[in-house]
């Protein structure tokens, strides 16, 4: 994972106030979860949105993250449930956790992360290198339609939310780039923070480069680091994947070494 592609991160805080209510996920993953025994592996952890709800129902998790700030945040919230959730530090390009598991997941479209090909290849080896054979890795990552890939290279408004801790507004908007040739968007978001009269007081900017990888392309990517696709769907509610999707949710099944 690119190190200097964080600062949409560094503030663990806000990171929360606007992610933390996403739980599509949850349903799912408990659903595999329950299928397996032994430790589940959370990599691209962030700040334990989807560890601890698992962790919450009596499963065996250990989450890993590169950024230090997201786990302390991580670490914070799961002792103040008295959740036994192993937090680990490391660039999961080069996982060296000491353990094989039945099942991997990394969510919040974290695989988009890993900009390039050797840094994808990375993060499915280390994959591969902590699954049991037949074990399964569970990840999603934004279908490259043309809607997602072509926005506006201008100022565009993008969604609202009140602050849960100052109750002030904040407008969220986009500015996007896309580099054809790394199939990489770089996208700047700027959240506009204001007053009870709807002034601004308050203006946020962070950078993020995404990767985006086709549905071809990503069936021989699994197949060359010992991955079968079981199944692609566009949402965590197992629908069957289109042209105008928005999202593609990856079973994965680790037949070889």
């Amino acid at each position: 994972m690119e190190l200097e592609n964080f600062e949409e991160y560094d503030n663990p805080v806000l990171y929360d106030k606007e992610n933390e209510p996403y739980k599509d996920d949850i349903p799912f993953l408990l659903k595999w979860a329950s299928k397996i025994e032994g430790s589940i592996i959370d990599l691209a952890c962030g700040t334990g949105r989807a560890t601890i709800p698992l962790a919450s129902k009596g499963y065996q998790l250990i989450g890993v993250d590169v950024h230090k700030g997201m786990l302390n945040e991580a670490k914070q919230k799961s002792s103040k449930l008295n959740l036994p959730i192993k937090w680990v530090e490391q660039d999961c390009t080069k996982l060296n956790l000491n353990i094989k598991t039945q099942l991997i997941y990394s969510v919040g479209n974290s695989f988009q992360h890993f900009l390039t090909n050797e840094a994808q290849d990375g993060l499915l080896s280390s994959v591969n290198k902590h699954l049991e054979l037949g074990g399964i890795f569970i990840f999603d990552t934004r279908f490259p339609s043309k809607e997602e890939l072509l926005q506006p290279s201008t100022e565009e408004y993008w969604k609202s939310y009140i602050d849960t801790e100052t109750q002030k507004k904040i407008d969220v908007y986009t500015i996007s780039h896309y580099d054809a040739l790394n199939q990489v968007q770089h996208y700047t978001t700027i959240r506009k923070i204001l007053n009870t009269e709807e002034q601004m007081v308050d203006e946020i900017r962070t950078n993020i480069s995404l990767r985006y990888v086709y549905p071809k392309e990503m069936e021989r990517l699994m197949f060359e680091n010992g991955f079968e696709i079981l199944n692609v769907y566009k949402d965590w509610n197992e629908g069957p994947i289109t042209n105008e999707s928005y999202a593609m949710i990856y079973v994965c099944k680790k037949i070889k070494e």
